[in-house]
């Protein structure tokens, strides 16, 4: 136990120390300052010529916008339709078939939004091409999108008055050749050479010391687990996702997979510091992400590496931890964390199933995707943390009784509104969503049209609960994994969660954004006596209570219904 709590504490300072540089470095590349990979600056030229883009050319907020949802919608029906044709297409060895045209829209949707929900199982449901030419391309480009829209809140809040956001396609190119596409290549050179394949090959015949033949899934796989980490998109070339071999062979792939879901998120909230000139105001917002994912570490090492304490009514010790559900290369120690970081962020990613947590341990990850933004997905999670703060400094405003203001702007009913607008969006999906499959699975048990969900769940009752609260949260926070005890992948499912991460990706994303172009765009007024310090620690603290009080009202119903049932039952 101590050896695996060493190796958490190891692989988290290492991510911190990295994190620092990098956020330096990113601040950099978009103040437009030299770096050292200057020399993409001719492939970038040329992207823009051939695309007819003048990359200089500024963009307000609504233009900005207009940009993002544009390309995105393009790729949403580029790769709808490359889904569901793949079995017709080329790159197939195994003959996998085309997909359905609902689970082509939830498994195009899911990628699009950096969601990575996958109701079909990697290797078998989708091809080599498909792979390649829609899951890893929209892997980058979702990335791309969030750290593009953040960079606009950045230049929003950098100027005292300004209706200049950036340019959308400059931004995002230079997200993938100066970011991604780097730390990509860096990541999927240590798994090849830890034994993940990256070939063109279809299935290997082996057989096993037992005797048993078995094809064993081969393909391109290094390099699109390289981007799925670190763009926090979490979809796995194989079923298992991280827990599989070829995607997470030894420990020192682990390790390095886990440095790779949050660095660039990290990263990103030292970037703010330097890129608006206000470290301390980045500390801050760095030390209320960590504190709460440190106490949501704590929690969860502590349960799964304590046992089942129903295993232990029979005499058993359990000496290495709970391990149902867990890779014995790695331990329950590391499983814990991986649990935390992963809906820390919108990663989604999983090296063990969540569906086999200890019920306050699942109950934590669920609470981490309904916070949905410590460290958070690329470039969104600063912009829900955002939402957090708008309402802090409204609410701090009142309580002193003057206009709130945020970085020299009034914060005024129209920017609380559409902070209001976001946070009940996001209560409301998944609240709704679990009530709605609820009711259908208690009053319809049989129906047609809902796909007999009488089969939906392996586990009634409190944790059958929570397999469907899970499902509608990780799709409200497009994280994408799941409790694997749900059967989803059926029109109900593929649908209205499909549904629910076009909305919660792009309205949380169009908020923030919208916000910060309102408050650029005011008149620019000098600190006094009165203003509001939203870089000290007691504006901390007024954001850690935001968090927890909107938290606590908003999830604490569904949360006592689910896994603290399930816990209190299980005592």
């Amino acid at each position: 136990m101590n050896t695996d709590l060493l190796g958490v504490i190891v692989t988290f300072a290492i991510t911190v120390l990295l994190s620092y540089p990098l956020g330096r470095y990113i601040a950099r590349v978009f103040k437009g300052e030299k770096t050292w990979l200057d020399f993409m600056a001719p492939l970038e030229r040329l992207i823009f010529r051939l695309c007819g883009i003048d990359p200089k050319k500024g963009m307000n907020w609504k233009e900005f916008l207009k940009a993002m949802l544009t390309i995105n919608l393009l790729w949403f029906v580029y790769g709808f339709f490359l889904l569901m044709h793949q079995d017709k297409l080329p790159l197939n060895p195994d003959g996998n078939p085309g997909q359905t045209p609902d689970l082509a829209f939830n498994s195009i949707v899911s990628f699009v939004t950096n969601t990575n929900l996958q109701d079909y199982s990697g290797e078998s449901g989708a091809t080599y091409l498909t792979q390649l030419l829609v899951f890893t391309f929209l892997q980058f480009t979702s990335a791309a999108t969030g750290i593009a829209c953040l960079i606009a809140l950045f230049n929003g809040l950098r100027e005292k008055t300004t209706n200049n956001l950036g340019n959308f396609w400059s931004i995002f190119v230079k997200s993938i050749t100066r970011l991604l596409l780097p730390l990509s290549i860096v990541v999927s050179v240590i798994l090849v050479f830890n034994g993940t394949p990256s070939s063109f090959k279809g299935k290997d015949t082996i057989i096993t010391m037992q005797g048993d033949t078995v094809q064993v899934s081969r393909g391109p796989a290094a390099a699109m687990i390289a981007i799925k980490q670190l763009g926090t998109n979490g979809g796995g070339y194989f079923g298992a996702n991280s827990a599989h071999p070829f995607e997470n062979p030894t420990y020192l792939t682990n390790m390095v997979e886990l440095i790779s879901i949050v660095l660039i998120s990290m990263a990103l909230v030292f970037a703010l510091g330097f890129y608006i000139r206000k470290k301390k105001f980045a500390y801050i917002i760095f030390g209320v992400m960590s504190l709460f994912f440190v106490l949501f570490c704590i929690n969860n090492i502590y349960f799964e590496s304590k046992g089942n304490p129903a295993i232990a009514r029979l005499g058993i010790a359990q000496h290495t931890g709970s391990m149902e559900g867990k890779e014995v290369r790695f331990g329950a120690a590391s499983t814990a964390y991986w649990s935390v970081i992963t809906t820390s962020t919108s990663n989604g990613s999983v090296n063990g199933m969540h569906d086999s947590l200890m019920p306050l341990s699942g109950g934590i990850v669920i609470l981490d995707m309904m916070i949905n933004a410590l460290y958070g997905g690329v470039g969104v999670g600063l912009l829900n943390y955002y939402i957090y703060i708008i309402i802090a400094v409204f609410i701090a405003g009142l309580m002193v009784g003057r206009t709130p203001e945020f970085m020299g702007h009034k914060v005024e009913a129209r920017e609380v509104k559409i902070a209001a607008l976001v946070t009940l969006l996001c209560a409301f999906l998944i609240k709704g969503g679990t009530a709605l499959a609820s009711y259908i699975f208690v009053h319809h048990p049989n129906a047609d049209w809902a796909v007999k969900p009488s089969g939906w769940l392996n586990n009634p009752g409190f944790h059958g609960f929570s397999e469907m609260l899970y499902q509608y949260t990780s799709s409200t926070a497009n994280n994408g994994s799941g409790f694997e005890g749900l059967a989803d992948n059926n029109v109900f499912w593929n649908v209205t969660a499909g549904v629910v991460m076009i909305l919660a990706r792009f309205i949380p994303i169009i908020g923030p954004v919208a916000i910060g172009g309102l408050l650029a765009n005011k008149k620019f007024i000098p600190e006094s006596a009165g203003t509001l310090q939203t870089d000290s620690v007691t504006f901390g603290v007024m954001t850690i209570a935001v968090i927890v009080i909107i938290t606590a009202l908003s999830y604490f119903p569904p949360l006592a219904l689910g896994p603290v049932a399930e816990y209190l039952n299980m005592r």
